[in-house]
């Protein structure tokens, strides 16, 4: 059992709008092998509990005074199977209705962009397409909406700062890769 944690505090991270998945990535690659990691944030990172099952990890998470959340990130020895995200990317929309939702969640900061999108996602039809405008790319969004069915096509715009995602509801698998 891991009994000693590096810590990694994101919320001030979070608290500028930047995204720290990369800083948490790097901290767990830094870990020795009987270490576990002790991360801070702003809210409980749901999607985290995944990415790092899959590497092999387990999760007990404490929402802390204020709404902040500490979580506790132990090796289980034994990797969590994961559903293979690719599978609903779809390699082209065009076959693809005009979307029934449009969004602009560049000026959000996480995870609020996702939280609006799957609560959206929610409310649609099987078949209908939500278009959404982000400033980074989804990438706690992406096993969500393959665990929801839904399949999607995205790709950052010319401008290289926006990230464009159509999201089919219900996994339109005639165009999914």
């Amino acid at each position: 059992m891991t009994e000693t944690f590096a810590e990694l505090d994101v919320r001030p991270i979070l608290r500028q709008g930047d995204e720290p998945f990369e800083k948490i990535l790097e901290a767990v690659a830094a870990l020795a092998p009987d270490q576990g990691l002790r991360l801070y944030a702003t809210f409980k990172p749901v999607p985290l509990f995944h990415v790092l099952g899959s590497k092999g990890f387990s999760y007990e998470a404490n929402e802390l005074d204020g709404g902040d959340w500490e979580v506790l990130f132990r090796r289980s020895g034994t990797p969590a199977v994961a559903e293979p995200v690719a599978a609903a990317a779809a390699s082209d929309a065009a076959g693809w209705p005009k979307p029934a939702q449009q969004m602009d969640n560049r000026d959000l900061d996480p995870p609020e962009p996702m939280v609006r999108i799957l609560a959206a996602l929610e409310t649609m039809e099987a078949g209908q397409v939500l278009s959404a405008l982000l400033c980074r790319e989804p990438i706690f969004l992406l096993p969500e909406l393959a665990k929801r069915g839904h399949a999607w096509h995205g790709a950052f715009e010319p401008d290289g700062t926006t990230y464009k995602i159509l999201i089919c509801t219900g996994g339109h698998r005639d165009a999914a890769a």
